[in-house]
């Protein structure tokens, strides 16, 4: 049985367990990490403490990403630019050592994100009604160069899937997933401008924080596109780590309404990720089929960090059944869906 949190508080209790766990449709967990409470060398913790913003938007024919990390031992900022038409796709990211320059907010309803020197310009502002995003990186994809100015915009009282779930006795994962906020402005990618429509272009956010178990694996997958209707639907899958027992962050968002799902398996062939992945939902609500066309692979070595990503992009195809018992038919849904391994 799921539990739902509809009361707001404290993430964690002044001994550094959870104050609740739970999903919950509106961030309404402050996220006090300086409570933590899993070494016992104190000044040691800030190291294993992993924090992130990482923006996607949507378009019928592009796929943009921003993301601005701070990993505890290192920053990690990345972009990445693919063309969902000729399969091209670049990234570029830098790594910062102890996250030097990195400013990350406390919970993911106030404060801004940015990082800033001679190379990058990544600045992620939040304003009553939107989310701005700012990127400049003038020598990304040797000199060709990208920009963005995009506005992702919110109303008053649309949900999103937030969950807290232990791992372990001491460590925890508290994420905040947005789907499906409606995008304008522009991207700028070598001589090519690309013009956001609100009725066209979507964007998401992946917002996270937590101390992981050092060695981590999981799945997810995501979406955010409109049906034939004009109604927007998101997709929000996961599975791999932590303590499901009370809540999973599994989760369909339709019109920016929360409609949660039980458990949901996630049945591919690891290592030949170009095949066909099929979800379905201990519930029944949930029966898709995900067609990949396109293979993203991100690798990360340092001293004390790696992670390995596959993130696969293509579209996905069947049913979802709302709360209130429609059937809601996806078709060509683009998206994508990932393998991540990581020590951290």
């Amino acid at each position: 049985m799921q539990t739902e949190i509809t009361q707001p508080g404290p993430l964690l209790m002044p001994d550094g367990k959870l104050a609740q766990v739970g999903w919950a449709r509106q961030p309404l967990l402050d996220c006090n990490l300086e409570a933590a409470r899993f070494y016992a060398l104190q000044p040691l913790q800030r190291f294993r403490i992993k924090r992130w913003d990482y923006y996607a938007v949507f378009t019928p024919h592009k796929f943009f990403s921003a993301t601005v990390a701070d990993l505890g031992y290192a920053g990690n900022l990345f972009v990445y630019m693919m063309d969902f038409d000729t399969g091209e796709l670049h990234e570029e990211g830098l790594v910062v050592p102890f996250g030097k320059g990195v400013i990350l907010p406390r919970n993911s309803d106030a404060g801004n994100s940015s990082f800033k020197d001679n190379r990058l310009k990544e600045t992620f502002t939040l304003l009553p009604d939107r989310r701005h995003l700012s990127v400049s990186w003038p020598a990304f994809h040797d000199g060709r160069g990208i920009e963005a100015e995009i506005d992702l915009h919110t109303q008053p009282g649309d949900e999103s899937m937030n969950i807290v779930i232990p791992i372990g006795k001491k460590r925890f994962y508290y994420n905040r997933k947005i789907n499906c906020m409606p995008a304008s402005g522009w991207i700028r990618y070598g001589q090519e401008t690309i013009s956001l429509e609100p009725s066209t272009c979507i964007g998401s956010l992946d917002w996270g924080r937590g101390v992981w178990e050092y060695q981590s694996y999981w799945n997810w997958a995501s979406s955010s596109g409109f049906l034939p209707d004009g109604r927007t639907i998101g997709l929000n899958l996961g599975c791999g780590f932590g303590d499901l027992s009370k809540a999973g962050e599994n989760a369909f968002i339709l019109d920016h309404r929360v409609h949660k799902l039980e458990q949901v398996k996630f049945d591919y062939v690891s290592g030949d990720y170009m095949k066909p992945w099929n979800f379905t939902s201990s519930d029944g609500r949930l029966n898709l089929v995900f067609t990949p066309s396109k293979e993203r692979v991100a690798k990360t070595s340092l001293v004390v960090i790696t992670s390995e990503v596959h993130q696969m992009f293509g579209r996905y195809q069947g049913t979802l059944v709302t709360d209130e018992g429609e059937t809601i038919q996806i078709r060509d849904l683009i998206g994508f869906a990932e393998e991540h391994h990581a020590r951290w």
